[in-house]
Protein backbone atom coordinates (compact mmCIF):
# COMPACT_ATOMS: atom_id res chain seq x y z
CA UNK A 1 0.00 0.00 0.00
CA UNK A 2 2.76 2.45 0.93
CA UNK A 3 4.60 1.76 -2.37
CA UNK A 4 1.41 2.36 -4.34
CA UNK A 5 0.73 5.55 -2.41
CA UNK A 6 4.30 6.68 -3.03
CA UNK A 7 4.00 6.00 -6.77
CA UNK A 8 0.69 7.84 -6.94
CA UNK A 9 2.11 10.89 -5.19
CA UNK A 10 5.15 10.80 -7.46
CA UNK A 11 2.93 10.57 -10.52
CA UNK A 12 0.95 13.56 -9.35
CA UNK A 13 4.13 15.57 -8.83
CA UNK A 14 5.33 14.67 -12.33
CA UNK A 15 1.96 15.64 -13.76
CA UNK A 16 2.08 19.03 -12.05
CA UNK A 17 5.54 19.61 -13.45
CA UNK A 18 4.34 18.71 -16.93
CA UNK A 19 1.44 21.13 -16.57
CA UNK A 20 3.82 23.93 -15.55
CA UNK A 21 6.06 23.32 -18.58
CA UNK A 22 3.04 23.13 -20.86
CA UNK A 23 1.73 26.41 -19.43
CA UNK A 24 5.01 28.18 -20.15
CA UNK A 25 5.02 26.89 -23.75
CA UNK A 26 1.41 27.89 -24.35
CA UNK A 27 1.94 31.34 -22.83
CA UNK A 28 4.81 31.95 -25.26
CA UNK A 29 2.79 30.64 -28.21
CA UNK A 30 -0.19 32.85 -27.35
CA UNK A 31 2.07 35.86 -26.68
CA UNK A 32 0.76 36.24 -23.14
CA UNK A 33 2.91 37.57 -20.29
CA UNK A 34 4.80 34.43 -19.21
CA UNK A 35 3.76 34.45 -15.55
CA UNK A 36 0.18 35.35 -16.47
CA UNK A 37 0.15 32.50 -18.99
CA UNK A 38 1.26 30.00 -16.37
CA UNK A 39 -1.44 31.23 -14.00
CA UNK A 40 -3.93 30.98 -16.86
CA UNK A 41 -3.14 27.34 -17.65
CA UNK A 42 -2.96 26.37 -14.00
CA UNK A 43 -6.35 27.98 -13.32
CA UNK A 44 -7.91 26.34 -16.38
CA UNK A 45 -6.55 22.98 -15.25
CA UNK A 46 -8.54 23.25 -12.01
CA UNK A 47 -11.92 23.32 -13.74
CA UNK A 48 -13.63 20.15 -14.91
CA UNK A 49 -15.09 22.02 -17.88
CA UNK A 50 -13.27 21.30 -21.15
CA UNK A 51 -11.96 24.59 -22.54
CA UNK A 52 -10.19 25.68 -25.70
CA UNK A 53 -9.15 28.94 -27.38
CA UNK A 54 -8.96 29.45 -31.15
CA UNK A 55 -7.29 32.31 -33.01
CA UNK A 56 -9.71 33.89 -35.54
CA UNK A 57 -6.91 36.03 -36.94
CA UNK A 58 -5.01 33.04 -38.34
CA UNK A 59 -5.91 31.05 -41.42
CA UNK A 60 -8.59 28.43 -40.67
CA UNK A 61 -8.95 29.68 -37.06
CA UNK A 62 -6.64 27.10 -35.41
CA UNK A 63 -6.89 26.03 -31.77
CA UNK A 64 -4.08 27.64 -29.74
CA UNK A 65 -4.94 26.45 -26.23
CA UNK A 66 -6.68 23.45 -24.64
CA UNK A 67 -6.85 22.39 -21.01
CA UNK A 68 -6.53 18.92 -19.57
CA UNK A 69 -10.30 18.38 -19.39
CA UNK A 70 -10.52 18.95 -23.15
CA UNK A 71 -7.81 16.39 -23.83
CA UNK A 72 -9.47 13.86 -21.54
CA UNK A 73 -12.88 14.45 -23.14
CA UNK A 74 -11.66 13.97 -26.71
CA UNK A 75 -8.85 11.43 -26.21
CA UNK A 76 -6.36 13.51 -28.20
CA UNK A 77 -2.98 14.72 -26.99
CA UNK A 78 -2.12 18.41 -27.07
CA UNK A 79 0.16 18.15 -30.11
CA UNK A 80 -2.68 16.44 -31.98
CA UNK A 81 -5.06 19.34 -31.26
CA UNK A 82 -3.18 22.65 -31.29
CA UNK A 83 -2.93 24.10 -34.78
CA UNK A 84 -6.07 22.38 -36.07
CA UNK A 85 -9.54 23.78 -36.62
CA UNK A 86 -12.06 22.38 -34.13
CA UNK A 87 -14.02 20.75 -36.97
CA UNK A 88 -11.74 17.72 -36.63
CA UNK A 89 -14.11 16.57 -33.86
CA UNK A 90 -17.02 16.46 -36.31
CA UNK A 91 -18.12 13.38 -38.24
CA UNK A 92 -20.88 11.93 -40.41
CA UNK A 93 -23.48 12.22 -37.64
CA UNK A 94 -22.81 15.90 -36.85
CA UNK A 95 -25.80 18.12 -37.68
CA UNK A 96 -24.81 20.60 -40.45
CA UNK A 97 -27.46 23.06 -39.21
CA UNK A 98 -25.74 23.32 -35.82
CA UNK A 99 -22.35 23.75 -37.50
CA UNK A 100 -23.81 26.50 -39.65
CA UNK A 101 -25.14 28.19 -36.51
CA UNK A 102 -21.61 28.17 -35.10
CA UNK A 103 -20.14 29.70 -38.26
CA UNK A 104 -22.76 32.44 -38.29
CA UNK A 105 -22.07 33.26 -34.63
CA UNK A 106 -18.32 33.49 -35.32
CA UNK A 107 -18.89 35.75 -38.32
CA UNK A 108 -21.20 38.07 -36.34
CA UNK A 109 -19.14 37.93 -33.10
CA UNK A 110 -22.09 36.49 -31.17
CA UNK A 111 -22.21 34.26 -28.11
CA UNK A 112 -23.89 30.95 -28.95
CA UNK A 113 -24.73 27.61 -27.32
CA UNK A 114 -25.24 24.54 -29.50
CA UNK A 115 -25.29 20.78 -29.07
CA UNK A 116 -23.14 18.80 -31.47
CA UNK A 117 -22.49 15.12 -31.96
CA UNK A 118 -18.68 14.93 -31.79
CA UNK A 119 -16.19 12.11 -32.24
CA UNK A 120 -13.32 11.10 -29.96
CA UNK A 121 -9.96 9.87 -31.18
CA UNK A 122 -11.06 6.24 -30.71
CA UNK A 123 -14.12 6.82 -32.90
CA UNK A 124 -16.69 6.84 -30.09
CA UNK A 125 -19.28 9.64 -30.10
CA UNK A 126 -20.51 12.06 -27.46
CA UNK A 127 -23.02 14.89 -27.36
CA UNK A 128 -21.17 18.14 -26.80
CA UNK A 129 -22.90 21.19 -25.26
CA UNK A 130 -20.63 23.83 -26.77
CA UNK A 131 -20.62 27.44 -25.51
CA UNK A 132 -18.73 29.71 -27.93
CA UNK A 133 -18.03 33.44 -27.76
CA UNK A 134 -15.46 36.10 -28.67
CA UNK A 135 -12.76 37.55 -26.42
CA UNK A 136 -12.00 41.16 -27.35
CA UNK A 137 -8.88 43.28 -27.33
CA UNK A 138 -9.12 46.70 -25.69
CA UNK A 139 -9.65 48.29 -29.14
CA UNK A 140 -12.77 46.17 -29.71
CA UNK A 141 -11.20 43.69 -32.15
CA UNK A 142 -11.56 39.95 -31.55
CA UNK A 143 -8.44 38.31 -30.17
CA UNK A 144 -9.64 34.77 -29.43
CA UNK A 145 -12.69 32.55 -29.73
CA UNK A 146 -13.50 30.99 -26.36
CA UNK A 147 -15.14 27.55 -26.34
CA UNK A 148 -16.27 25.41 -23.43
CA UNK A 149 -17.50 21.84 -23.88
CA UNK A 150 -19.56 19.59 -21.68
CA UNK A 151 -20.39 15.95 -22.40
CA UNK A 152 -24.21 15.83 -22.22
CA UNK A 153 -24.65 12.41 -23.80
CA UNK A 154 -26.57 10.94 -20.87
CA UNK A 155 -28.71 14.01 -20.39
CA UNK A 156 -29.35 14.30 -24.13
CA UNK A 157 -31.00 10.88 -24.14
CA UNK A 158 -33.43 12.05 -21.45
CA UNK A 159 -34.19 15.47 -22.97
CA UNK A 160 -37.91 14.78 -23.23
CA UNK A 161 -38.11 14.34 -19.47
CA UNK A 162 -38.59 17.72 -17.78
CA UNK A 163 -36.97 16.53 -14.58
CA UNK A 164 -33.79 15.58 -16.40
CA UNK A 165 -33.85 18.81 -18.40
CA UNK A 166 -33.97 20.86 -15.22
CA UNK A 167 -31.15 18.76 -13.79
CA UNK A 168 -29.03 19.66 -16.80
CA UNK A 169 -29.91 23.33 -16.36
CA UNK A 170 -28.75 23.30 -12.74
CA UNK A 171 -25.58 21.40 -13.54
CA UNK A 172 -24.64 23.69 -16.43
CA UNK A 173 -25.45 26.72 -14.27
CA UNK A 174 -23.20 25.46 -11.49
CA UNK A 175 -20.33 24.69 -13.83
CA UNK A 176 -20.66 27.92 -15.77
CA UNK A 177 -20.69 29.97 -12.56
CA UNK A 178 -17.44 28.27 -11.60
CA UNK A 179 -16.02 28.93 -15.05
CA UNK A 180 -16.94 32.63 -14.97
CA UNK A 181 -15.38 32.87 -11.50
CA UNK A 182 -12.16 31.30 -12.78
CA UNK A 183 -12.05 33.63 -15.78
CA UNK A 184 -12.65 36.64 -13.54
CA UNK A 185 -9.82 35.64 -11.22
CA UNK A 186 -7.49 35.19 -14.21
CA UNK A 187 -8.36 38.67 -15.48
CA UNK A 188 -7.77 40.13 -12.02
CA UNK A 189 -4.41 38.38 -11.59
CA UNK A 190 -3.29 39.38 -15.10
CA UNK A 191 -4.31 42.98 -14.47
CA UNK A 192 -2.27 43.12 -11.28
CA UNK A 193 0.77 41.48 -12.89
CA UNK A 194 0.66 43.77 -15.92
CA UNK A 195 -0.28 46.94 -14.02
CA UNK A 196 -3.71 47.24 -15.65
CA UNK A 197 -6.10 46.92 -12.71
CA UNK A 198 -8.53 49.47 -14.16
CA UNK A 199 -8.83 47.61 -17.46
CA UNK A 200 -9.19 44.30 -15.61
CA UNK A 201 -12.15 45.66 -13.61
CA UNK A 202 -13.88 46.85 -16.79
CA UNK A 203 -13.47 43.41 -18.33
CA UNK A 204 -14.69 41.74 -15.13
CA UNK A 205 -17.82 43.90 -15.14
CA UNK A 206 -18.68 42.61 -18.61
CA UNK A 207 -17.92 39.05 -17.53
CA UNK A 208 -20.35 39.42 -14.61
CA UNK A 209 -23.04 40.69 -16.97
CA UNK A 210 -22.51 37.72 -19.27
CA UNK A 211 -22.74 35.45 -16.23
CA UNK A 212 -26.09 36.91 -15.23
CA UNK A 213 -27.26 36.63 -18.84
CA UNK A 214 -26.19 33.00 -18.90
CA UNK A 215 -28.60 32.22 -16.07
CA UNK A 216 -31.46 33.76 -18.03
CA UNK A 217 -30.26 32.06 -21.21
CA UNK A 218 -30.67 28.66 -19.54
CA UNK A 219 -34.26 29.54 -18.68
CA UNK A 220 -34.87 30.44 -22.31
CA UNK A 221 -33.29 27.20 -23.51
CA UNK A 222 -35.72 25.10 -21.45
CA UNK A 223 -38.82 27.22 -22.00
CA UNK A 224 -41.16 26.89 -24.96
CA UNK A 225 -42.91 29.96 -26.29
CA UNK A 226 -42.59 33.60 -25.17
CA UNK A 227 -40.48 34.44 -22.11
CA UNK A 228 -40.82 37.19 -19.50
CA UNK A 229 -37.41 38.95 -19.31
CA UNK A 230 -38.30 40.94 -16.16
CA UNK A 231 -36.07 38.91 -13.82
CA UNK A 232 -33.16 39.20 -16.25
CA UNK A 233 -33.56 42.98 -16.35
CA UNK A 234 -33.81 43.20 -12.56
CA UNK A 235 -30.69 41.07 -12.07
CA UNK A 236 -28.73 43.13 -14.61
CA UNK A 237 -29.74 46.62 -13.49
CA UNK A 238 -30.36 46.47 -9.73
CA UNK A 239 -26.63 46.31 -8.79
CA UNK A 240 -26.09 49.70 -10.48
CA UNK A 241 -29.24 51.46 -9.18
CA UNK A 242 -28.64 53.86 -6.23
CA UNK A 243 -31.77 52.66 -4.39
CA UNK A 244 -31.89 49.16 -5.79
CA UNK A 245 -35.19 48.00 -7.23
CA UNK A 246 -36.89 51.27 -6.18
CA UNK A 247 -34.78 53.12 -8.77
CA UNK A 248 -36.28 51.05 -11.59
CA UNK A 249 -39.61 50.84 -13.39
CA UNK A 250 -39.92 47.76 -15.62
CA UNK A 251 -42.90 47.57 -17.95
CA UNK A 252 -43.63 44.79 -20.42
CA UNK A 253 -44.79 41.23 -20.80
CA UNK A 254 -43.66 37.96 -22.33
CA UNK A 255 -41.75 38.18 -25.59
CA UNK A 256 -40.13 35.55 -27.85
CA UNK A 257 -36.40 35.37 -27.13
CA UNK A 258 -33.58 33.06 -28.09
CA UNK A 259 -30.29 32.63 -26.25
CA UNK A 260 -28.34 34.90 -28.61
CA UNK A 261 -30.81 37.75 -28.09
CA UNK A 262 -30.40 37.35 -24.31
CA UNK A 263 -26.63 37.78 -24.63
CA UNK A 264 -27.02 40.95 -26.69
CA UNK A 265 -29.60 42.28 -24.22
CA UNK A 266 -27.30 41.66 -21.28
CA UNK A 267 -24.28 43.49 -22.69
CA UNK A 268 -26.40 46.33 -24.07
CA UNK A 269 -28.11 47.01 -20.72
CA UNK A 270 -24.80 46.66 -18.89
CA UNK A 271 -23.23 49.40 -21.01
CA UNK A 272 -26.28 51.67 -20.59
CA UNK A 273 -26.21 51.13 -16.82
CA UNK A 274 -22.49 51.92 -16.62
CA UNK A 275 -23.11 55.13 -18.59
CA UNK A 276 -25.96 56.02 -16.19
CA UNK A 277 -23.66 55.51 -13.20
CA UNK A 278 -20.98 57.76 -14.68
CA UNK A 279 -23.04 60.46 -16.38
CA UNK A 280 -26.76 59.88 -15.91
CA UNK A 281 -29.61 58.91 -13.61
CA UNK A 282 -27.73 56.37 -11.51
CA UNK A 283 -25.17 59.02 -10.56
CA UNK A 284 -27.83 60.72 -8.37
CA UNK A 285 -29.50 59.24 -5.29
CA UNK A 286 -32.96 60.15 -6.63
CA UNK A 287 -32.19 59.10 -10.18
CA UNK A 288 -34.57 56.71 -11.91
CA UNK A 289 -34.57 54.50 -15.00
CA UNK A 290 -37.69 53.30 -16.77
CA UNK A 291 -37.36 50.33 -19.15
CA UNK A 292 -40.25 49.33 -21.40
CA UNK A 293 -40.28 46.45 -23.86
CA UNK A 294 -42.67 45.09 -26.46
CA UNK A 295 -42.75 43.28 -29.79
CA UNK A 296 -43.54 45.46 -32.81
CA UNK A 297 -43.94 44.69 -36.52
CA UNK A 298 -40.83 45.25 -38.57
CA UNK A 299 -40.76 46.59 -42.11
CA UNK A 300 -40.34 43.03 -43.41
CA UNK A 301 -43.37 41.81 -41.44
CA UNK A 302 -41.30 39.93 -38.86
CA UNK A 303 -41.54 40.79 -35.17
CA UNK A 304 -38.90 43.01 -33.63
CA UNK A 305 -38.15 43.57 -29.96
CA UNK A 306 -38.29 47.22 -28.96
CA UNK A 307 -36.79 48.58 -25.73
CA UNK A 308 -37.30 52.14 -24.50
CA UNK A 309 -34.75 53.29 -21.88
CA UNK A 310 -35.68 56.54 -20.10
CA UNK A 311 -33.56 58.28 -17.45
CA UNK A 312 -34.87 60.96 -15.05
CA UNK A 313 -33.63 62.61 -11.87
CA UNK A 314 -30.00 62.88 -12.90
CA UNK A 315 -27.88 65.72 -14.20
CA UNK A 316 -28.55 67.27 -17.60
CA UNK A 317 -26.60 65.02 -19.99
CA UNK A 318 -26.00 67.88 -22.40
CA UNK A 319 -25.97 67.44 -26.18
CA UNK A 320 -24.34 64.00 -26.05
CA UNK A 321 -20.75 62.83 -26.46
CA UNK A 322 -18.72 64.13 -29.36
CA UNK A 323 -17.51 60.58 -29.96
CA UNK A 324 -18.65 57.18 -28.83
CA UNK A 325 -16.70 55.45 -26.11
CA UNK A 326 -15.87 51.74 -25.99
CA UNK A 327 -19.24 50.88 -24.42
CA UNK A 328 -21.32 52.57 -27.11
CA UNK A 329 -19.07 51.10 -29.80
CA UNK A 330 -19.67 47.59 -28.45
CA UNK A 331 -23.45 48.16 -28.31
CA UNK A 332 -23.58 49.56 -31.84
CA UNK A 333 -21.47 46.78 -33.29
CA UNK A 334 -23.47 43.97 -31.67
CA UNK A 335 -26.83 45.43 -32.66
CA UNK A 336 -25.72 46.19 -36.23
CA UNK A 337 -24.50 42.64 -36.77
CA UNK A 338 -27.87 41.34 -35.60
CA UNK A 339 -29.72 43.76 -37.90
CA UNK A 340 -30.67 45.90 -34.94
CA UNK A 341 -30.48 49.64 -34.36
CA UNK A 342 -30.16 52.10 -31.49
CA UNK A 343 -31.06 55.79 -31.22
CA UNK A 344 -29.88 58.15 -28.48
CA UNK A 345 -31.77 61.29 -27.45
CA UNK A 346 -29.94 63.44 -24.87
CA UNK A 347 -32.80 65.43 -23.34
CA UNK A 348 -32.51 67.90 -20.47
CA UNK A 349 -34.34 65.55 -18.07
CA UNK A 350 -32.16 62.59 -18.99
CA UNK A 351 -31.04 60.20 -21.70
CA UNK A 352 -33.69 58.44 -23.81
CA UNK A 353 -32.67 55.38 -25.82
CA UNK A 354 -34.73 53.50 -28.42
CA UNK A 355 -33.44 50.01 -29.25
CA UNK A 356 -34.90 47.63 -31.84
CA UNK A 357 -33.67 44.26 -33.04
CA UNK A 358 -35.05 40.88 -34.20
CA UNK A 359 -36.45 38.49 -31.60
CA UNK A 360 -34.17 35.81 -33.03
CA UNK A 361 -30.58 36.38 -34.13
Amino acid sequence: MSDQAHRTASDRETERGNDFDRARDQAQRMQIHSESGVLFEQAMAQTRMAICLADPNQEDQPIVFVNRAFRELTGYEEDEIVGRNCRFLQGPGTDPAQVRKLREAIASEDVVVVELLNYRKDGSTFWNALHLGPIYNEDGSVRYLFGSQWDVTDVHAARADEKHARMMEREISHRMKNMFAVISSIVTMTGKLDGAEGLAEKINARIRSLGRAHEAMLEVSFTEGPTDPRKLFEDLLTPYAPQGRDSLTLTGGKVPLDSNVVSVLALTLHELAINAVKHGAFAAQEGHVSLEWQVIDGSDGDGRLRLLWTETGGADPGPGPERHGVGMTIIGRMLAMGEGEIRYDWRAEGLHVDIQFPTSI
